[in-house]
């Protein structure tokens, strides 16, 4: 495909606009339908980026001959059904993390995805952040073997707001989204499938309904462990934090940012084009439609975490 690309994105909130952001850094890539919940705001959204078509329904913008592809940024209670009726609408999608939040819909996503033979990914966007991405080719040179990954995921919301604080319509969820990142990144990074999992939570919130704090242990077929914390209570730091724990070195990996164990911080300009994540996940997406080949965190690649996570909400009786 030498033409240029042309996108339709759904959910104008904090991650869809992280998603513009890095698009206009891309060459031969227009969003041209912008889809959101309330109309207003998705209008100013769509002034502020140039982009055309504004709709509060996804089939609008799937009924456009147009558009090729499509970002999902919606509620992560959506992400299935919308998946699958972007993949029937002709359309290649990349669906944010989680690919959905039960295990039937992360399955029903990937057979639709097999059989329609488009590009199918989601957003798991560790594989992509500079940091990571240098740990991986450390590991793939045999410099660097992981013994521990030490993982720490810390918000505070009490209340249901997203990042840019604005009141939420759905409910975040520690297992099903946050953990998703750190139990695929595990497997991605130790390139062995994850044998052993145990999970733990405490109370549920009396509003929100969702356990506010979670600990979870893996172990990969090859021998490395994670253990991840995860909470909604903490009053800062906030964000995820990982601790690489090897046999040659420390890394400590703060987003697209990276330093040993000595809190020095590593150069990871050149390891890719870019120094945003969310940029160098678009990028993929696009080049794997251009290339006709199957991404880096495509929806096939990324089943065996939501099988891991499936495994542990019945561990914790849900």
């Amino acid at each position: 495909m030498s033409k240029t690309i042309k996108v339709a994105l759904a959910g104008a909130g904090a991650f869809g606009i992280k998603h513009l952001d890095g698009i206009k850094n891309i060459d031969g890539v227009e969003v041209v339908s912008l889809v959101s919940r309330e109309l207003a705001k998705t209008k100013e959204v769509a002034d502020k980026y140039g982009i055309r078509h504004v709709t509060t329904d996804l089939a609008d913008s799937l009924a456009l001959q147009e558009v090729d592809a499509v970002i999902l940024c919606t509620p992560t209670q959506m992400h299935a059904a919308q998946s699958i009726a972007c993949l029937k609408a002709g359309k290649h999608v990349q669906v944010e993390i989680p690919l959905a939040d039960a295990l039937k819909g992360a399955q029903e996503v990937v057979a639709q995805a097999k059989q329609s033979g488009l590009v199918a990914m989601c957003g798991h966007t560790r594989r992509f952040n500079p940091s990571h991405q240098y740990v991986h080719r450390e590991i793939e040179a045999g410099r660097f073997n992981i013994q521990q990954m030490d993982v720490q995921t810390f918000f505070f919301r009490r209340t249901n707001m997203n990042a840019l604080g604005q009141a939420r319509s759905w409910t975040d969820h520690l297992l099903w989204h946050h953990a998703a990142h750190t139990v695929d990144l595990f497997a991605y990074q130790c390139g062995s499938p994850i044998v052993k999992a145990n999970a733990l939570q405490g109370p549920i919130h009396p509003t929100l309904g969702i356990a506010m704090d979670m600990s979870i242990q893996l172990k990969a077929a090859n021998g490395p462990i994670c253990t991840l914390s995860l909470s909604f209570n903490n009053d800062g730091p906030l964000g995820t934090f990982f601790r690489y724990i090897g046999d040659t070195a420390t890394y400590i990996a703060r987003y697209d940012d990276l330093f040993n164990g000595k809190e020095e911080k590593i150069d990871v300009s050149r390891v890719d084009v870019s120094m945003n994540g969310i940029e160098l996940q678009d990028r993929e997406f696009f080049a794997a439609i251009r290339e006709g080949r199957e991404p880096n965190s495509s929806v096939a690649k990324v089943l065996p975490c939501y099988e891991v996570l499936h495994q542990l909400e019945k561990q914790l009786g849900a």
